[in-house]
């Protein structure tokens, strides 16, 4: 596995350099899709747009397009896939239990578990969207957590099985999910956010 995501890799990041202006194009692009086909590896992209484009426009890059995309995922669901996809939901039990699960969820905790680079962003997408979570909740959470995420794989740049080699990283995580609880309740207070 780990040889597909180097060769997927060094294929992506021939193409980018080859492409100059458009380079942050395809960036952009690959990370929006990343968040409607899950099989797409973001953090292949993440760490390609840090190394590409430097560390503040790769991570500009990254986390906008990263709530772009999530919010595209969203939307695909609950105006256009609703009827198909929560008929599906109610026979996956995984989704039904996280459908369940999320419903209930307050802004701060929506955004720790956003924030966590190994969560499933695409059934969190899927979740939020046949919930009755309104999208202005969401899109904050979004912008919080994806901020940590992005930081995460741009700096990081390593799968899970990777972290457990090293401890520091899964530190790294917890402070991440802290910092990312801080911060929501902070704008919680701040604006006076009720949900």
């Amino acid at each position: 596995m780990h040889e597909i995501f180097s060769n997927f890799y060094d294929l992506i990041m021939n193409t980018v350099a080859n492409l100059g202006i458009y380079g942050p194009i395809i960036g952009s692009i690959l990370i929006v899709l990343e968040s409607i086909i899950p099989v797409l590896p973001l953090f292949v992209f993440i760490t390609i747009n840090t190394i590409a484009f430097g560390k503040i426009l790769g991570f500009l890059i990254s986390w906008i397009c990263t709530i772009i995309g999530c919010s595209l995922s969203y939307f695909l669901v609950k105006k256009v896939g609703y009827n198909f996809i929560y008929a599906k939901a109610r026979k996956k039990s995984l989704l039904k239990k996280i459908m369940g699960f999320f419903h209930n969820l307050s802004l701060c905790q929506i955004t720790v578990i956003l924030a966590i680079p190994f969560t499933p962003a695409f059934m969190m997408n899927i979740a939020a969207g046949l919930t009755n979570i309104p999208y202005k909740k969401y899109f904050i959470a979004l912008v919080i957590s994806k901020i940590f995420l992005v930081y995460f794989w741009g700096t990081i740049g390593v799968g899970l099985i990777e972290s457990f080699k090293h401890p520091m990283n899964l530190l790294i995580v917890l402070i991440m999910a802290i910092s990312a609880y801080i911060l929501s309740l902070i704008i919680k207070k701040v604006f006076k956010i009720e949900w």
